[in-house]
C-alpha cells in the first residue's frame, strides 16, 4: 500500500513537472523578442500560458515558491468548487489534486485564496508549513502567483495554524470566508486578525486596495487543522 502511494505520488508529480517545463520553455521564448512588456495573445493572456490554457479553460494562474516543490497550475471552477480537489490538470483522477481558486473570488475581489494539498511526500502546498519557521520567511519572503493576465509578486505578511470552524463556533477566525475585501472595514477586520494570528512580526504591512493572496493547506496539529500563509502584491502589474 505505501508503495504503491508513493508510486502514485511520484507519477502525479512527474506530470506536473512536464508542465512545468513546458511553462519555463513558453517563458523563455516570451523573453528571446527582446520587449520590456510580457507577450500576450490577442485575447490578453500571457504567452506563456496560451497554449497551457488552450489544453484546459479552467485554468486560472500559476503559484511558484522558491525552496520547496511548489510550482503548478492554479484551476478555477466556480460551478463546481472542489472540481480539482482529486483531480490532475487535465481532469484525470489524482490523490494530490491541482491547486485551485475558492469558487468566491473573482477579479477584484482583493483576495484570491487557494488551496492545495499537504502531501507527505513534500509536494502541492506542503512546502507553506516551511513558514513555521521564520528563518525560512527571511530567505524567502517573496511568492509568485501569475494570473492569465498578468505576472505577480507577493510579499509574505503572516504565517499561521488555524482551523475550519464548526457554524456556532463563536468568535472564530474564519479566514476562508473572507473572499471580498472590497470592502474597507472588512479588509480591516481580515488583517487585523490575520495579524493576531500570526507566528511572528514580519513588519509587513498593507492598506486597503492592496491585492492580498491567501494560501491554505491542511494542517495535522488539530482535527481539521490549517496552515495559512497571506502575502500582498509587491509587483507584477495591476490587479486582475
Amino acid at each position: 500500500m505505501l508503495l504503491s502511494h508513493f508510486l502514485t505520488g511520484w507519477q502525479e508529480e512527474k506530470a506536473f513537472q512536464e508542465i512545468a517545463q513546458q511553462i519555463l520553455q513558453n517563458s523563455s521564448q516570451a523573453s528571446d523578442q527582446n520587449t520590456s512588456a510580457p507577450l500576450t495573445t490577442d485575447d490578453g493572456i500571457l504567452l506563456e500560458y496560451a497554449s497551457l490554457y488552450g489544453q484546459n479553460p479552467d485554468l486560472f494562474g500559476w503559484i511558484a515558491l522558491e525552496g520547496t516543490e511548489l510550482n503548478y497550475p492554479v484551476m478555477y471552477t466556480p460551478d463546481d468548487p472542489e472540481h480539482y480537489l482529486r483531480r490532475a490538470f487535465d481532469g484525470s483522477s489524482a490523490l494530490s489534486g491541482t491547486p485551485f481558486l475558492d469558487a468566491r473570488c473573482s477579479a477584484g475581489c482583493g483576495n484570491y485564496i487557494l488551496y492545495g494539498h499537504h502531501m507527505n511526500n513534500g509536494t502541492m502546498f506542503a512546502g507553506l508549513l516551511s513558514y513555521a519557521d521564520k528563518k525560512f520567511w527571511q530567505e524567502h519572503p517573496v511568492i509568485r502567483f501569475d494570473t492569465l493576465y498578468e505576472k505577480g509578486e507577493y510579499t509574505v505578511l503572516a504565517a499561521f495554524y488555524s482551523e475550519v470552524c464548526p457554524a456556532d463556533a463563536e468568535g472564530a477566525f474564519r479566514y476562508y470566508n473572507y473572499t471580498d475585501l472590497r470592502e474597507k472595514a472588512v479588509f480591516e477586520d481580515y488583517l487585523r486578525q490575520v495579524k493576531s494570528s500570526a507566528l511572528y512580526d514580519t513588519g509587513v504591512e498593507a492598506e486597503h486596495g492592496d491585492q492580498l493572496l491567501t494560501l491554505s493547506t491542511c494542517s495535522y496539529h488539530a482535527e481539521n487543522g490549517r496552515f495559512v500563509v497571506v502575502a500582498k502584491k509587491i509587483g507584477g502589474g495591476a490587479s486582475q
